[in-house]
This record gives C-alpha cells, sequence and structure tokens, in this order.
C-alpha cells in the first residue's frame, strides 16, 4: 500500500506557488534556486503545468516561467493528476491488481471511503491555499 505523492508534485506546488509571489517571469536556474531544486528537474515539473494552462513558458534570452491562472482556481489534485497520472480507484488495497467484483477483500469498503474522503479534500483544496514548508525535507535530499 502506498499513500503518497513524490517529490515532482511538491515541487509544481512550490513552483506554482513562486511564480505567483515572483508577479513577473522568471527563468529557470532563478525559479529553481527558489524552489531547491536543479533546473533540469524544475524544467521536468513544469512540463505538465504548461500542458494544462497554469503556466506559460516562452522561450528565449528575455523568455522565462510565468503564472497563467489564478492559483485559487486550481485544486491541490488536479495538480497531483497532473504530475502523478490519474487517480486509480480501481486497484486493491492489498495486492497491485484490480478489485474484483466477486472476491473483495475485508478492507475494500473502508479504504474506498477513506480515499474518497482524502480526494475530496485534495479536490476542495487549492493550490493558493497550500502552505509553503522549508525546501529541504530532512529525510530527502534536493533533486
Amino acid at each position: 500500500m502506498r499513500l503518497e505523492v513524490t517529490r515532482k508534485s511538491d515541487l509544481a506546488v512550490r513552483s506554482l506557488k513562486t511564480l505567483e509571489a515572483s508577479q513577473d517571469r522568471m527563468k529557470g536556474p532563478a525559479l529553481a534556486e527558489a524552489v531547491g531544486s536543479s533546473s533540469g528537474f524544475v524544467s521536468h515539473v513544469l512540463t505538465p503545468l504548461v500542458r494544462s494552462g497554469w503556466v506559460h513558458s516562452e522561450a528565449g534570452p528575455s523568455g522565462g516561467y510565468s503564472l497563467s491562472v489564478d492559483l485559487a482556481d486550481v485544486s491541490l489534485l488536479s495538480v497531483i493528476e497532473a504530475i502523478e497520472g490519474p487517480t486509480d480507484s480501481g486497484r486493491c488495497v492489498l495486492a497491485d491488481r484490480p478489485c474484483s467484483d466477486g472476491g473483495i477483500c475485508a478492507l475494500h469498503v473502508p479504504w474506498l471511503q477513506a480515499r474518497s474522503h482524502l480526494l475530496a479534500q485534495l479536490e476542495a483544496t487549492t493550490v493558493a491555499d497550500a502552505s509553503m514548508v522549508p525546501t529541504q525535507h530532512p529525510n530527502h535530499s534536493p533533486t
């Protein structure tokens, strides 16, 4: 059972909030430094955000990244799904396989209820509402 998101989702939220605070275009290296990562990794993280229309990317010497939306209109769930892929509600909590209609495990119903509550909370929380914490987590080194 894995109930976590990757560092990419954290960097995506940090990048969005940093772009909002800058109120101007930011070069990749400056954004990477601000979020505690490398330019290459931040560029990789921003690609789905650009694809989603939340970030504008402009190439060239005067280019950089800028925010394209109000972060009060973007849910944490939508960012996580843009980065990690769609949430998978059809997987068994005990085994990496689809849940079967005929032989569900004892945790099936409580797990679906808990998962539903978590997803609803992430959908109800906007990126604007998310808090920024220090960029270095004690168990992680900057990427």
